[in-house]
């Protein structure tokens, strides 16, 4: 079981951040930098609820709860190390996109696991 849910977070999370930094790289050459995330951020979304509904076999609020904040320390601390640091962008990084970013990173797993938990009830 450990071995699980170690996968839901550190698995799933990487491959949830990766999926956003490569569509930012993607779209990096089609639009202006200021529209990244915005332009990423429903891509994401649509991704993040189907690991969650199709992937996640998890009925413990709890499972989600380690999710939620895996997920939200995988994206903030790749960002800082393989984005502010990296790419070193001149405008800054840290904007209301990205503030977005990490607040749905957190709330979806929550929300999605308390949906799970009153269908199971």
């Amino acid at each position: 079981m450990k071995q699980k849910i170690l996968f839901d977070i550190l698995g799933w999370g990487f491959i949830l951040w990766l999926f956003g930094y490569v569509l930012g790289i993607v779209f990096f050459f089609a639009l202006p930098a200021e529209l990244l995330g915005w332009a990423i951020m429903p891509f994401g979304i649509v991704l993040t609820l189907w690991v969650l509904i199709k992937k996640i076999k998890s009925n413990s609020f709890n499972h989600y709860l380690a999710l939620a904040i895996g997920w939200t320390l995988i994206a903030i601390i790749a960002d800082y190390f393989l984005l502010v640091k990296v790419f070193q962008p001149v405008d800054g990084y840290y904007k209301l996109d990205v503030y977005l970013y990490y607040l749905l990173t957190f709330l979806l797993p929550l929300i999605v696991g308390w949906q799970k938990k009153m269908v199971k009830k």
